[in-house]
């Protein structure tokens, strides 16, 4: 259900592009430091944009370097962390280990017993500090999950408990900023939602899962209703983002919400007028 919440390549200068990949090389190695190789599986770009938009709002102290890596041992790729990576890297194990046991509640699938035992020790690790972002991610999960066993076709509805659950993390700490980084977590996690039910509709319908648009995705003006769905979000969403007094990577952090969010949506529509 990740990765919607990435840059547009081709509409960022290439000194941008290379900064927005440092933060996500640097969260790909914090994983590792703090995990090991099996933390890193869970890597995603919707955290790496966490990073970014949390370091150009408190402005922490960021160490830079040039290394190789296994995924690119021949040459050195610029890697950005900061106290923001670490945060980024324990949300990300969390949620990794919440969605495989929802899966093994839900149908005992043997991938799930193998992601809870990869994950089990990271889990309680990465648990012990954040008692209020567990809570709620594990509270909203039930919801979710309640909603979906009852074929829920309110996509608003469904979608809002996954929305509460990014509100819940984009909040580091409780501050003047609170409102507005709850706003916009809430938003981006309805726009995944929606961008994931969306992408898998006809996947969901063939092998029978549950999909809240199960039943109205062949109507005609289907794709023009998701879109326009997916912008009144995402307008809320910019609208709290607007507030916040960001200076330092704020392009980058603009041609995501306002360009790079709508990359996989244009590209689907693209290829369904061909």
């Amino acid at each position: 259900m990740y990765g919607y919440v990435n840059v547009n390549k081709l509409e960022l200068k290439i000194k941008e592009f290379y900064e927005f990949r440092g933060f996500y090389c640097g969260l790909c190695e914090t994983l590792g430091k703090r995990y090991g190789i099996r933390g890193r599986f869970s890597l995603s770009y919707d955290m790496a944009f966490l990073i970014v938009l949390l370091t150009s709002l408190y402005e922490p102290e960021i160490i830079t370097k040039n290394k190789r890596c296994l995924v690119h041992p021949l040459r050195k790729s610029l890697v950005i962390t900061n106290k923001f990576s670490e945060y980024a890297a324990d949300m990300n194990i969390i949620l990794a280990f919440e969605h495989f046991a929802d899966d093994y509640k839900d149908e005992k699938k043997i991938k799930a017993v193998a992601g809870l035992l990869a994950f089990k020790q990271a889990y309680k690790k990465a648990v012990s500090k954040y008692e209020r972002q567990v809570k709620v991610i594990k509270e909203e999960l039930g919801n979710l999950k309640k909603l979906e066993d009852e074929a829920c076709e309110d996509v608003e509805e469904v979608s809002a408990a996954f929305g509460r659950i990014m509100a819940e993390i984009f909040v580091y700490e409780k501050d003047n900023w609170e409102e507005d980084l709850r706003k916009i977590g809430f938003f981006i996690g309805k726009f995944i939602y929606i961008m994931d039910a969306y992408e898998d509709v006809e996947e969901d319908v063939k092998k029978e899962n549950y999909n809240p648009f199960r039943n109205i995705y062949k109507e005609d003006g289907f794709n023009e209703k998701v879109k326009f769905m997916l912008e009144v979000t995402m307008g809320e969403c910019t609208a709290a983002f607007e507030r916040l007094p960001l200076i330092k990577d704020v392009d980058i952090l603009r041609n995501i919400l306002y360009d790079g969010v709508w990359t996989k949506f244009d590209r689907r529509t693209e290829n369904e007028s061909i």
